[in-house]
């Protein structure tokens, strides 16, 4: 029989957590497979911890990884298929937004159809700001657009993966993951789930615009050499555009139909022109130099202060913390 995980990421997110846990936990007590819970605690600030601790001593299904510090989203999911050891996994954020209550339907869905990977479209999404709607919108057909690799629009990280998925993603050592991407490279069957997405139950987005534009970014740069291809293209642009007006400013100057010194306008619309296009290839090349400085680092994704509930896991206990931990 599968064991199934549901893998959670939290970062402050105590007004959640109780209903969260109950939701899921009721859900699972529905299966007749072997289930288990893993929380990753992304430093939160609040009372997470404190929760998720209590929780684990009551419930010792409910595996809990405490990181260091905050690392962001991606990290604590990539953290939680890290230590997971189940047949298959979910994907869940602590929020609600993605109901719990669709794993068994998810479940059936992947026994039936035999995949690898079953990914959930959102059919709508309560509680959001039209900017948001329309730049999600945006953002997936752009990537698509953009990517050597098609991916599933209108899709989070809500997704249910299998061993398979998972040894293969737990193979990928670059930083700044863009997870549903990564999985979607991966291959194998891969199906979609339609539903409709609520609204948070308590508290706030983690995801302000900043986040998502820096998510955005990453997503477009790992998975694109497009950028690059474009730079280039203005770059020739500019030269072509730069050698007709040579071309145009030196003939009506033998001709007599141009007054070359007296182009102040041309001369600073060229130097505007090619200065800007040189910014901004230097801007991209920048961005992918600067990804290739953090992957040649090689630091460490995430940190991991301690763990609940890991009988065998590396990483160190948190009631029993050891003076030279090893890697997580």
């Amino acid at each position: 029989m599968k064991k199934l995980s549901i893998i959670v990421p939290c970062y402050n997110e105590e007004a959640v957590l109780a209903e969260s846990y109950r939701r899921t936990k009721e859900v699972l007590k529905q299966l007749t497979c072997p289930t288990e819970i893993i929380y990753v605690n992304d430093g939160s600030r609040d009372a997470t911890r404190s929760i998720l601790d209590a929780i684990s001593v009551s419930d010792p299904t409910v595996k809990v990884i405490h990181f260091s510090r905050n690392f962001g989203h991606q990290p604590a999911v990539t953290a939680g298929i890290h230590h997971c050891d189940a047949d298959l996994a979910v994907i869940l954020d602590a929020d609600m937004q993605d109901p719990p209550e669709l794993i068994p339907d998810i479940l059936a869905l992947q026994e039936k159809e035999e995949a690898n990977v079953v990914f959930c479209v959102r059919k709508s999404r309560e509680g959001e700001s039209n900017f948001k709607l329309i730049t999600s919108r945006l953002f997936y057909r752009f990537m698509n657009h953009m990517s050597e690799v098609a991916f599933p629009v209108d899709t989070g990280d809500f997704r249910l993966i299998d061993r398979k998925v998972m040894n293969e993603f737990n193979r990928m050592r670059e930083h700044g993951k863009y997870i549903r991407g990564l999985i979607s490279w991966v291959g194998f069957k891969q199906i979609p789930f339609f539903y409709e997405r609520e609204a948070r139950i308590a508290g706030e987005t983690k995801y302000p615009l900043s986040k998502m534009l820096k998510f955005a970014s990453n997503a477009l740069l790992y998975f694109s050499k497009k950028p690059l291809k474009m730079a280039t293209g203005l770059g020739f642009a500019a030269v072509l555009v730069g050698i007709i007006l040579a071309v145009w400013v030196t003939v009506g100057k033998i001709i007599g139909y141009s007054n070359a010194e007296t182009g102040w306008t041309s001369i600073m619309t060229a130097v505007v022109f090619f200065g800007g296009v040189q910014l901004l290839t230097v801007g991209v090349l920048g961005q992918y130099i600067g990804i290739l400085f953090d992957e040649i680092k090689a630091r460490p994704e995430y940190i991991v202060d301690c763990t609940k509930n890991f009988n065998t896991n590396p990483s160190v206990s948190c009631t029993a913390r050891s003076e030279s931990p090893k890697e997580a």
